[in-house]
C-alpha cells in the first residue's frame, strides 16, 4: 500500500492575499466544490473572525455537502492577558460550523517580542490554551507554527518549544511554515530531521515561493517524511505565492509513486487550474508547469521528429495524464515534422514524400521573415497552409476598405467609422459601421456586411488584441505586428497580420478570424 499525502488547499484564504486574487462569496463556494470533486483533503475557506464575507462563506457551506474533503476555519491562538472563552476569534471559529480548525502561533522569538509585544512564556501559553480550548469542541485541530524555520534558525530551543507546546494540549497535525519563503531545501529537511526527534504528532508544510523554491521544499519534506501539503491553485498567494498544489500533486503521484488526490483526477488538474484562474480573472500562466499550454509544446523540427517517435523523447510525462495535450509550434525553427504534424491536426492529408510540406514550409519561413509569427495564430496558419496548396476558396472578396477618425471636440471621446465594400456569393455589400476606435469600426462594418449570408458569425468575439513594432529604429514608419484572438464560446483561435500600416495588418488578422470561423463551420463559400 502506498503512503498517503494528505492536501490542504488554503486558496480561499492564503491565496487571496496574493495582489490582484479576489474571490466573492459565491467564487469560493464554486472553487470549494471543485476542489472537493478533485480529491482535495483539506479546504481552509477563510478567516471568519477577520471579516463578514469569509463569516457569510461558511454559514453558506453549511447546506453545501462536501464528498470528500474537510472543510477548515482558520484563526489566530488567543489574545495576550485573555482567555479562549472571552476571545471573540474563537467564538466566529466554532460559529463557523467547520469540523476543522487551522491555528497560526508565533514559534520565531523576535516576532513573539517584536510582533506580537508578550513574553516568550505567554506566547506558549496562548498556543497551549487555544489548542486544548478547542480540542473537545472540534473533530481535528491543526497548529500553524508560524515562521518555524527562521524562528528554528534563530532560537533553536524555543522554536521547537512551541511545537511541544501545541502537541501537549492535543494537535493532530504540527504544520511548519516558512512564511517569509526564504528557506532552501537542504537547510529545510535538516530542520525536519531534528523536529521528527522532538515531537510525535504527524507534520504538514506550509512553504512560501520567495526563492522560488515552494515547491521543491514541499516535495523535499514530503521525502523526509512530512504527511500533509498546504498550498493554493497555481501558487496564488502573498509576495512571490505559495507552494503550487498543480504542480506538487502531480509530482506526488506521477514522480515519486505516492497516494494523494485518486489518480483518475489528475485528468481534471489543467481544467481546474485554469477555473481558478478564470474565477480570480487572471489570466493564465501559459508556461505553468504540468497544465500550461507551452508546458508539452515543442518547436524545433528535430523535436518534433523525435517526439512523434517517442514521445517520451522531449515529454517527461503523458501529457494526457494532467488533462493538458501536446501543441506542435510552426516557426522559422519548423522542418517538415512540424508541418506533417499540424496538417494532420487540421485535418489536411500531405504526403511525406511530396513536395506540398516543402513549399508550406518555404512560404512558412518567407512570411516569418517579413514579421509574421504564427506561434500564437494557429488559425492563420491552417489558411496558409490551404493557400499555400492551392486549396483556398475565400468566402467573400475585398473591394475597398476606409477608416475615418474625427475628433469633435476635446470634451468627447473621437469618432471611428468604417466603410467596407466586399463580394459576397456574388453579391456587392458596401456597409459602414462605427466603433471604440478604428479597428473596432472596422471589425463591426465586416461583420455588417457578412453576417447575412453566414448568421453564425453572430456568435464570434474579438477578445484581445496586441500590437508589435517590429522595426522601432523606423519610428513611426516601422511595420506592425498585429494578433488578434477571437471566440465564439465554444473554441477560441489566433490570427495574425503584418503591414507597415497598423490598420492593414489589423485588416488581414480579421479576415483570417472570419474566414477559420466560417472554414471551422463548414459555411458554403463564394
Amino acid at each position: 500500500m502506498r503512503r498517503l499525502i494528505k492536501i490542504y488547499d488554503t486558496t480561499l484564504r492564503d491565496g487571496t492575499q496574493g495582489e490582484g486574487v479576489s474571490f466573492s462569496m459565491e467564487d469560493k463556494v464554486r472553487l470549494a466544490t471543485r476542489l472537493d470533486a478533485l480529491g482535495i483533503h483539506y479546504i481552509e475557506g477563510g478567516w471568519p473572525g477577520s471579516n463578514p464575507k469569509d463569516l457569510r462563506f461558511f454559514r453558506r457551506m453549511q447546506d453545501v455537502t462536501l464528498k470528500h474533503a474537510r472543510l477548515a476555519a482558520f484563526s489566530m491562538t488567543r489574545r495576550a492577558g485573555t482567555t479562549p472563552e472571552a476571545d471573540a476569534n474563537m467564538q466566529a471559529l466554532l460559529d463557523a460550523g467547520t469540523p476543522v480548525a487551522t491555528i497560526v502561533g508565533k514559534s520565531w522569538d523576535f516576532h513573539v517580542t517584536e510582533a506580537l509585544g508578550t513574553t516568550l512564556a505567554e506566547n506558549l501559553a496562548m498556543i497551549g490554551d487555544t489548542i486544548a480550548f478547542l480540542r473537545p469542541r472540534m473533530d481535528e485541530v491543526l497548529f500553524d507554527a508560524e515562521h518555524f524555520f527562521d524562528g528554528f534558525r534563530a532560537n533553536r530551543d524555543y522554536a521547537l518549544a512551541t511545537l511541544r507546546a501545541a502537541e501537549a494540549a492535543g494537535a493532530h497535525w504540527l504544520v511548519l511554515c516558512d512564511t517569509n519563503g526564504g528557506t532552501l531545501p537542504g537547510e529545510l529537511v535538516a530542520m525536519i530531521a531534528e523536529v521528527k526527534k522532538q515531537v510525535r504528532v504527524p507534520l504538514g508544510i506550509h512553504v512560501h515561493n520567495d526563492a522560488e523554491c515552494a515547491v521543491a521544499n514541499s516535495l523535499a519534506a514530503v521525502a523526509e517524511g512530512v504527511g500533509q501539503v498546504q498550498g493554493t491553485l497555481n501558487g496564488f498567494g502573498e509576495r512571490c505565492g505559495n507552494a503550487n498544489l498543480v504542480s506538487i500533486i502531480p509530482s506526488l503521484i506521477l514522480k515519486m509513486g505516492l497516494d494523494c488526490i485518486p489518480e483518475p483526477n489528475l485528468r481534471e488538474l489543467r481544467d481546474v487550474s485554469r477555473f481558478a484562474s478564470e474565477l480570480a480573472n487572471r489570466k493564465s500562466w501559459s508556461s505553468q508547469p504540468y497544465v500550461g499550454d507551452s508546458a508539452f509544446a515543442h518547436k524545433g523540427g528535430m523535436h518534433v521528429s523525435a517526439v512523434q517517435k517517442h514521445p517520451e523523447t522531449y515529454e517527461h510525462i503523458n501529457p494526457a495524464a494532467v488533462g493538458n495535450r501536446r501543441r506542435v509550434l510552426v516557426s522559422e525553427l519548423a522542418g517538415k515534422a512540424n508541418i506533417l504534424w499540424k496538417a494532420r491536426e487540421y485535418g489536411i492529408d500531405l504526403d511525406h514524400d511530396t513536395p506540398d510540406s516543402r513549399r508550406i514550409l518555404d512560404r512558412l519561413k518567407a512570411l516569418e521573415d517579413q514579421g509574421f509569427q504564427f506561434e500564437g495564430a494557429e488559425a492563420s496558419f491552417e489558411l496558409l497552409m490551404e493557400r499555400a496548396l492551392g486549396r483556398h476558396r475565400p468566402y467573400f472578396v475585398l473591394e475597398a476598405y476606409r477608416v475615418i477618425v474625427e475628433e469633435q471636440n476635446t470634451d468627447q471621446e473621437p469618432v471611428a467609422e468604417a466603410t467596407v465594400r466586399v463580394r459576397v456569393k456574388g453579391m456587392l455589400e458596401h456597409t459602414a459601421a462605427s466603433g471604440n476606435g478604428p479597428v473596432d469600426a472596422l471589425d463591426h462594418a465586416l461583420r455588417k456586411a457578412l453576417e447575412e449570408f453566414y448568421p453564425n458569425l453572430k456568435t464570434m468575439k474579438l477578445l484581445d488584441y496586441k500590437v508589435r513594432i517590429l522595426d522601432e529604429s523606423k519610428g513611426t514608419a516601422a511595420k506592425t505586428r498585429v494578433l488578434i484572438t477571437s471566440g465564439d464560446g465554444d473554441e477560441t483561435w489566433g490570427t495574425v497580420g503584418v503591414a507597415d500600416n497598423i490598420i492593414e495588418a489589423s485588416w488581414q488578422a480579421l479576415v483570417d478570424s472570419v474566414e477559420y470561423k466560417l472554414r471551422r463551420d463548414g459555411s458554403a463559400r463564394t
